[in-house]
């Protein structure tokens, strides 16, 4: 269970600190599973501060006097900021080690809720939602680095069943406590939430990580240019993608930049010393098919958590509460899919889990497509929890299956990668959702912020059908990548 070069024998002993050999002698086999959950809480911590605070953006417009476009950075400046960071997790895992990197992202992430709880002006404010999606992205893949390094092959899919299953409650339950939270202490208080937590996390790694280089390896410089590059195509990309509401022309402009400094950052990387991110990974073929599907996956999930309360309320004109209530049942059973699904990662093959997912999510976009007014409540409830059948499948296997046979070396920046592809899939899949019903709305001549009779309500209804139609027809085009990820045949002898 090696999981990296050690510093010289005692070191820990000489600063008092843990050591491996002391933490082991008094955990046992418990040890690794203490750690995971010590990076579940962290991961839980950051995932909240994602979600919580957009319960409160209308209450931050009112106190900072925002328009549209500048409540949206709120959100969009965690989010741009945590994809990111994301990248720089290997760099930082081999040369500061696993308890050093976690400690400063859980302080990273405190101190940006402590502060941001405190913003006196709206760009402290901005500058915290910076601050603690740089934490939130330096964390979300360590869990999988850990269970990928340090689990056998036979347990690693009940470790990522356990920190999923966790994982995937943090967004259902933010927004519930951030919403009562709001109405009783105000928006400052959402800020606070994630502190206690954070504590708790850096309580929890001073116990049960070792000082002496879990992860640790030969520290190389950090690829700036290439961070710089990779921040800028993101930027565009999304922006591109945003400005496409407003007009057409700008919006494919500044995403044709975007792509072009992607394929900037692509090419510096096969030439760099020390690359943010190996283009060695997707010479296996494994790994290149779970990259295309992982950003699809984002997609899916975070247009999918986008769309379906719009279209309650906007469509079927849904009180608030029903509309969220709709995805409450969802994510319990996407929970506990994750909690079942994880247990036969080793039984089942990881393209058919991940294909059945895909099938699964898609046909629930088809489904929904066929939607309207005469839908009943329970079936949308019931639809909503097919496609959450569906990402918990996928789940668990996709990162196994995309990183089998994939060096041993290459395991952390791999499942970086996985993360970052997820999350910039979910960003640009979010924002072309809302681009691609806003087009359908415009083309049925039926606007969201509009009143209209029924004929407008209906035509309202066919423009989110198109919508959903178009969704799940990308997302059933994953698939293809996805039998991709099925291992190759051993030659017979």
């Amino acid at each position: 269970m090696s999981e990296g070069p050690a510093t010289p024998e005692g070191s820990g002993q000489r600063t008092g600190l843990p050591t491996r050999q002391a933490l082991r002698a008094r955990y046992g086999e418990r040890l690794r599973w203490l750690v995971l959950a010590t990076l579940m809480l962290g991961t839980i911590s950051s995932i909240v501060s994602s979600t919580i605070v957009n319960v409160a953006i209308p209450d931050l417009s009112r106190h900072f006097v925002l328009g549209q476009e500048r409540a949206q950075w709120v959100a969009a400046s965690f989010m741009i900021a945590m994809t990111l960071s994301m990248l720089l997790t290997p760099w930082l895992l081999n040369r500061y080690g696993l308890r050093r990197t976690f400690l400063g992202a859980s302080l990273l992430l405190g101190a940006g809720g402590l502060l941001g709880g405190f913003s006196p002006t709206y760009g402290v404010m901005i500058a915290m939602r910076v601050a603690e999606g740089i934490a939130a992205g330096i964390m979300q893949p360590l869990p999988n680095i850990l269970i990928l390094r340090v689990f056998e092959e036979r347990e690693q899919g009940k470790a990522i069943s356990m920190f999923g299953f966790g994982v995937v409650l943090a967004p259902a339950l933010g927004p519930s406590l951030g919403g009562f939270l709001v109405e009783a202490f105000g928006w400052r208080s959402i800020f606070f939430v994630v502190v206690p937590l954070t504590l708790l996390a850096v309580l929890m790694a001073r116990r049960f990580m070792a000082v002496d280089s879990i992860m640790m390896g030969e520290r190389q410089p950090l690829d700036w240019r290439g961070l710089g590059l990779a921040g800028i195509a993101t930027v565009s990309l999304l922006n591109g993608v945003v400005e496409m509401r407003e007009s057409v022309p700008a919006g494919l402009a500044l995403s044709g930049f975007g792509v072009l400094m992607l394929a900037a950052f692509v090419m510096w990387q096969l030439r760099a010393a020390y690359p943010l991110m190996n283009m060695r990974l997707y010479s296996y073929r494994q790994f290149a098919a779970g990259a295309v599907v992982a950003f699809i996956y984002g997609a899916g999930l975070f247009g999918s958590t986008y769309l379906l309360p719009v279209y309650m309320q906007m469509a079927l004109e849904y009180t608030p509460s029903r509309a969220g209530l709709v995805l409450f049942p969802a994510g319990v059973v996407l929970a506990l899919t994750i909690a079942v699904a994880g247990r036969f990662t080793h039984r089942i093959p990881p393209h058919v889990q991940v294909s059945f997912g895909l099938a699964l999510l898609s046909l629930s976009f088809l489904l929904m497509a066929l939607g309207s007014r005469a839908t009943p409540y329970l079936v949308l409830v019931g639809l909503a929890v097919l496609g959450r059948i569906g990402l918990g499948c996928i789940l668990p296997s996709l990162t196994l299956g995309a990183m089998r046979g994939v060096d041993f070396t290459l395991i952390a920046q791999g499942s970086s990668c996985i993360n970052f592809l997820r999350q910039l899939g979910g960003a640009i899949g979010v924002s072309l959702a809302g681009v691609g019903l806003q087009w359908r709305l415009a083309g049925h001549g039926a606007l969201l912020g509009q009143a209209g009779d029924t004929a407008v309500q209906a035509a309202r209804i066919r423009a989110f059908d198109e919508t959903f139609l178009a969704v799940g027809v990308v997302i059933a085009s994953a698939m293809l990548a996805a039998w991709r990820i099925r291992p190759r045949p051993v030659p017979a002898a």
